[in-house]
């Protein structure tokens, strides 16, 4: 039986198109670390209800975010399938003591960071999060009155989560093909 590949829609801004979930993670943490990611997805949901533009002097970094956060999404939600990968999970000796280590994810979330991907996508669907995604990036390039209609914080912190996720796998992989060397 033939493989049937999936586009991620890369394209447009890693310059190549992936066919693999894991292949979208590693090359979003290449153009964009944890903190920086999070940081402009909280600028662009706060410049979403402000009638300023985000980024006025180079308006094309936030169109250029919003393209990778949907390969993101897109990946997280072909990720959920593989929560049987143990390279992915930690040992329970490996969660750490403080909350400021697990991000916005919980013990179990941390422990096995395919559960955040899988509990997010219960909830919302990839349209949901495209729809999102196009409201809070038209609203913070724009100067609107309003700010999108539709709640917009649950997606937000549903997307951190993906983000903390995404970065653990990340790094796990990254650990275990070291340690296989």
């Amino acid at each position: 039986m033939k493989k049937k590949k999936i586009n991620f829609e890369s394209g447009g801004w890693s310059g190549s198109h992936h066919f693999s979930a894991f292949g979208i993670l590693e090359t979003f943490f290449r153009f964009y670390d944890l903190a920086t990611a999070k940081n402009l997805l909280a600028e662009m949901m706060a410049h979403s209800r402000k009638a300023k533009v985000l980024r006025k002097e180079n308006p094309s970094e936030v169109f250029h975010f919003y393209l990778a956060l949907r390969s993101l999404v897109r990946a997280g939600y072909r990720m959920q399938f593989k929560a049987q990968k143990r390279k992915f999970q930690a040992p329970a000796a490996q969660v750490p003591a403080s909350g400021v280590m697990l991000g916005s994810l919980s013990e179990e979330e941390y422990r096995n960071p395919v559960l955040a991907f899988q509990k997010t996508f219960r909830k919302f669907t990839i349209r949901d999060f495209d729809s999102f995604l196009s409201d809070i990036t038209c609203f913070s390039l724009g100067t609107f009155r309003k700010g999108p209609e539709e709640d917009t914080v649950t997606p937000f912190l549903r997307l951190n989560k993906i983000l903390d996720a995404a970065q653990l796998i990340v790094e796990r992989t990254a650990m275990v093909s070291a340690d296989e060397k």
